[in-house]
């Protein structure tokens, strides 16, 4: 099936979406209006931050531009207001394929300004609007009022089914994974090649054909003892000719959803001890992945990974004693500090991951497992990664040299490895009736 029809599916489902939430969580509101979001400026400053649309807009729209409203009223078709300034400074036109225009009433305005007497033709009051988006400004400006602005009870609902994922959602990640694998091949190729951080960081862009600003986040390329920071923000220009660990968190958008997948590699001079690990850990994660099933906690993932790697641990020699002794002392969370994944959607960290009903109730992460951004039960529709890490992190270990537990550590092999960072394996992974589909590989 084409996106196109995909696409016409989506909307469909959107209408009858917004509909049981206007009759269940509406408050008597008539209709809902979405705002993208409005450039934000540096401070003292008149350069704009790159914009990205505010997600409950994007779930309808993909279209990455400030000042864009979609109106949606029981009954009717939706409609979008397409703001295009007048403005000779940059380049206000927006193109909208027809597959997507076709899905709308468009409105083509000059300024957001005029929406208020657009809604009045429609015989709308905007006293009897909800607004959902940041800019509650402008909603006061054309008369919403305050207690209908991004009504909490309104955005836990919807927040909640943006969960589930519909086959548009779906064909849009799976394109997203297949284009950043083009990336992710490109980098290491330039890493086994000896390339610099900024080196694999521009070779991945190419082989994407983006710009930095259209990834879902910032490129995660580190190099050695780098990848031992879960977050790396840097690309150091410095060829590192030696180079034995690359780590590779990225991904792609497209129609605004997210792809996330790391991968970690190693040269043929990179420490054996740490090539088994990567090794390990790519069949823990695949493993990981084949235990997904509906029915069952995200929480027994992430626990099944924890073990695992403490199992790793205990295989290569790195700790001793029992796999019950190390999972009582905590030994495999300071190898391993995140969770196991996330939601993922139009948003990388995908919104309601510890909700556990529509009224905005949530479970909360362990106290042992407090990084844990996803806690829901697992159920069909659900898109979520699967990422175990193995990290020599200073900060964690160095600590536990003179405690008790850090007696089941063998220091000298940590020593020998803290020079290479850590490991993280990265799938997308798509929640089926009665298993997984891994939208990152053909196959598991």
């Amino acid at each position: 099936m084409s996106f196109a029809q995909h696409y016409a599916e989506h909307i469909s489902h959107l209408c009858k979406l917004y509909d049981a939430a206007l009759t269940e969580v509406g408050n008597g509101v008539d209709a809902i209006l979405l705002h993208s979001g409005t450039d934000r400026y540096y401070y003292a400053d008149d350069q704009a931050a790159p914009f990205r649309a505010y997600g409950h807009f994007a779930y309808w729209l993909p279209i990455n531009r400030p000042s864009q409203l979609v109106l949606y009223k029981p009954g009717d078709k939706p409609v979008y207001f397409q703001v295009v300034p007048r403005d000779f400074w940059h380049e206000q036109d927006i193109t909208v394929e027809d597959w997507i225009a076709k899905q709308f009433t468009v409105h083509v305005l000059d300024n957001s300004s005029e929406v208020a007497e657009r809604l009045s033709r429609l015989g709308l009051q905007t006293s009897r609007l909800a607004f959902i988006g940041e800019h509650t400004q402008y909603a006061t400006a054309i008369g919403i009022p305050s207690a209908t602005q991004n009504p909490s009870a309104l955005l836990s609902w919807l927040d909640y089914h943006r969960a589930y994922k519909t086959d548009y959602e779906v064909a849009c990640i799976r394109k997203a994974n297949r284009i950043a694998l083009q990336g992710h091949n490109a980098a290491r190729t330039t890493f086994e090649n000896g390339g610099s951080e900024y080196d694999i960081h521009m070779a991945y862009l190419q082989a994407c054909n983006i710009l930095e600003e259209e990834t879902p986040y910032t490129n995660i390329v580190a190099l050695d003892e780098k990848s031992a920071i879960l977050h790396y923000q840097y690309k150091r220009r410095e060829t590192i000719a030696n180079s034995q660990v690359l780590l590779i968190d990225a991904g792609c958008r497209v129609n605004g959803y997210c792809s996330d997948i790391t991968r970690t590699s190693t040269r043929s001079h990179t420490l054996s001890l740490f090539s088994d690990l990567v090794e390990a850990m790519e069949e823990l994660e695949i493993n990981l992945v084949r235990r997904v099933v509906p029915g069952i906690s995200y929480l027994d993932i992430h626990t099944a990974a924890q073990r695992g790697v403490a199992e790793i641990l205990l295989q290569h020699g790195i700790c001793r004693g029992s796999i019950d002794e190390l999972m009582h002392e905590k030994i495999s969370t300071l190898f391993m500090p995140h969770g196991v994944g996330h939601l993922l959607g139009i948003q990388v960290h995908d919104v309601g991951g510890k909700q556990i009903n529509t009224r905005g109730d949530i479970t909360a992460p362990p106290t042992d497992y407090p990084a844990l951004r996803n806690t829901r039960t697992i159920e069909k529709g659900q898109v979520f990664t699967i990422e175990p890490g193995l990290y020599f992190i200073p900060q964690l270990l160095d600590p536990e040299r003179r405690s008790s537990r850090g007696k089941l550590i063998n220091w000298k092999l940590v020593d020998s490895l803290l020079p290479l960072g850590g490991i993280r394996i990265e799938d997308n992974v798509l929640v089926t009736a009665s298993g997984v589909e891994n939208l990152t590989r053909v196959s598991i």
